[in-house]
């Protein structure tokens, strides 16, 4: 597997993949092309290099967007927010997720952020279980996103 930075080429990649990962979770998903191909520019904007593919044999199988810009009006400090992470499901269960969060943390941390923070949606117990298996702790809940977030240091 290689873990490279994304580039504007992967656009349409991203879509594809976020379309099928996100199957069964639409409540807390982008719906349209059109709306995914503006959230890809909106997260290489925000952090381009906390902002990387996984990829499996030359096929792209993942993504995780990690920006260390972020200011968490509830840390009230800049922190390693993990935006978005997702895989293929045909490709889950084999540490492609993991190895995409290692390295958005490590990013994190190479940035001075001290604390990680992420959101997830309610009803999502597999991205619940990943996390706490990954080392975050739930730090609150707002409507039908729970926040996590991780010591880094």
């Amino acid at each position: 597997m290689e873990i490279r930075r994304v580039v504007k080429e992967d656009v349409d990649s991203f879509v594809e993949t976020y379309i099928e990962s996100y199957k069964g979770l639409e409540d807390y998903a982008y719906r349209t092309k059109r709306e995914i191909k503006n959230y890809f520019k909106w997260l290489l904007k925000r952090d381009s290099d906390g902002f990387m593919v996984a990829e499996l044999n030359g096929k792209i199988v993942g993504f995780v967007a990690c920006d260390a810009n972020w200011f968490s009006l509830f840390e009230l400090k800049k922190v390693g927010e993990i935006h978005e992470i997702f895989v293929l499901p045909r490709f889950r269960k084999m540490g492609i997720g993991s190895t995409l969060l290692e390295m958005a943390l490590k990013y994190a941390l190479s940035k001075g952020r001290d604390l990680a923070e992420l959101w997830f949606g309610d009803r999502n117990d597999v991205a619940k279980i990943f996390y706490i298996k990954n080392g975050f702790k739930i730090a609150g809940k707002v409507g039908k996103w729970v926040r996590m977030v991780r010591k880094l240091i």
